[in-house]
């Protein structure tokens, strides 16, 4: 099977199914840290993978709609929540994101390190997004800032600035309020097992009436 003929579906289904777990098991940090405080409602996450932000939101009393292209990610994060005692109160859904989209209004939308080397319309899935949030609703998008040192491109993909991310969202003056937009630096774990430190941004913004 050629590059070509390879689906977003597909390519995440075969690196999930490349090992038992392939991220930590840990929530973002930057979700925890953005998120604590704020009230409890109906929850979005985009790109769920193995599902610790999703679980971690369930066990802090959110009601979390919780989505990924893979099939074989979502098998596992459902089997995670299940051991976390949350099952309940996690929705595990599939969607391509650039096709299709979960139904409903939420108090907060989560986008955490939403990047794929296939054809994903990010811009369009952020402002479907924005959409979705709730009147006094959070929308929360972070991502990488670019490419780790062991690469030059990251495969070719656009890792836009948060203005960048901003700018994108196209939202209406007036209606929302940013709360942050800006880069940071983390430590990361090299293929080699070094430390290495990377650069990463946040967005977070809150709608402010019910139209985007």
């Amino acid at each position: 099977m050629s590059d070509e003929t390879v689906t977003d579906e597909q390519l995440w289904d075969a690196r999930y199914s490349e090992s038992e777990r392939i991220w930590s098991g840990n929530p973002n940090a930057v979700l925890v840290r953005e998120v604590t405080g704020l009230e409890p409602g109906r929850a979005l996450d985009l790109g769920c993978g193995e599902g610790a932000d999703a679980i971690w939101l369930a066990q802090q009393g959110w009601h979390v709609t919780a989505v990924d292209i893979s099939r074989v990610a979502l098998e596992r994060a459902a089997g995670h929540a299940a051991e976390a005692g949350v099952a309940d109160r996690v929705d595990w859904q599939w969607h391509d994101l650039g096709a299709s989209f979960p139904d409903g209004a939420f108090d907060l939308v989560s986008a955490c390190f939403l990047h794929s080397h296939g054809d994903l319309p990010r811009e369009k899935i952020l402002r479907t997004a924005a959409s979705v949030t709730a009147p006094g609703g959070t929308l929360l998008i972070v991502g990488h800032s670019g490419p780790p040192p062991w690469e030059h491109d990251h495969h070719g993909v656009h890792l836009p600035t948060p203005q960048e991310v901003l700018e994108s969202l196209d939202l209406a003056d007036g209606r929302w309020e940013v709360q942050r937009c800006e880069e940071h630096e983390r430590t990361q774990t090299a293929p080699d097992g070094r430390p290495v430190t990377r650069t990463d941004n946040v967005l977070r913004v809150r709608r402010l009436d019910g139209r985007a």
